[in-house]
């Protein structure tokens, strides 16, 4: 069998060295290179061509989300593999930037293993916890669509994120917008809700069960 060939983006040196060691012992997996940086890691993946990079989200100079979107957009083909220290709603904008797979750091090596063969063969993949915050996120996507049907899938998704507190800052950070582009979101869904502020829109979303 073809060995997958593995891009490694990180920007800890110490992990880099971890992952190179655990990884350069199994057969079904050949490592191309390194990346300690976003930017680095675009230009490496186009140039190298693996079947999967891992990526890490903080990175200097470009974002993993960032570069994951670059080398996604550039070349579909290539499997994006998050691997992170934390288990928070960057997953959602790692899928939306395209990547097929979020571990966390702490992943034993046979499950990094099987989810990098998974995702060089175009597969999707999840950590557990991972998995259970999505499937949360969905159960609770599908009762507000049904209680809320006038607001886009998007407005959906801010209103849940509004109603778990996070700020216009936070939901731009998390959903990988402007800051005008969440103001004028958040601005429909109290138009479409006809509520006057971020508080009765709360008291509206967590009465539909979020929050």
């Amino acid at each position: 069998m073809t060995p997958m060939r593995v891009l490694i983006a990180d920007d800890h040196l110490f992990y880099r060295e971890g992952l190179r060691v655990m990884l350069g012992a199994v057969p079904e997996i050949q490592l191309v290179g390194e990346a300690a940086t976003g930017d680095e890691a675009i230009e490496r993946a186009l140039a190298l061509q693996p079947d999967v990079v891992l990526m890490d989200l903080k990175m200097p100079g470009a974002s993993g989300i960032e570069a994951t979107r670059r080398i996604v957009r550039e070349n579909p083909r290539i499997g994006v593999l998050v691997l992170t220290m934390f288990d928070d709603d960057s997953v959602f904008a790692a899928m939306r930037a395209g990547a097929r797979g979020y571990l966390l750091k702490d992943a034993r090596l046979e499950d990094l293993v099987r989810a990098i063969d998974a995702v060089g063969r175009g597969e999707a993949i999840f950590s557990p916890s991972i998995a259970q915050r999505l499937l949360s996120y969905f159960a609770s996507s599908r009762s507000t669509t049904l209680t809320f049907p006038e607001l886009t899938e998007r407005e959906h998704e801010i209103l849940a994120l509004i109603a778990h507190g996070r700020t216009n800052e936070q939901i731009a950070e998390q959903l990988v917008v402007s800051i005008k582009t969440v103001r004028n979101h958040v601005s429909t869904i109290f138009s479409k809700l006809q509520v006057a502020d971020r508080a009765q829109a709360v008291v509206r979303a967590r009465e539909a069960g979020l929050g």
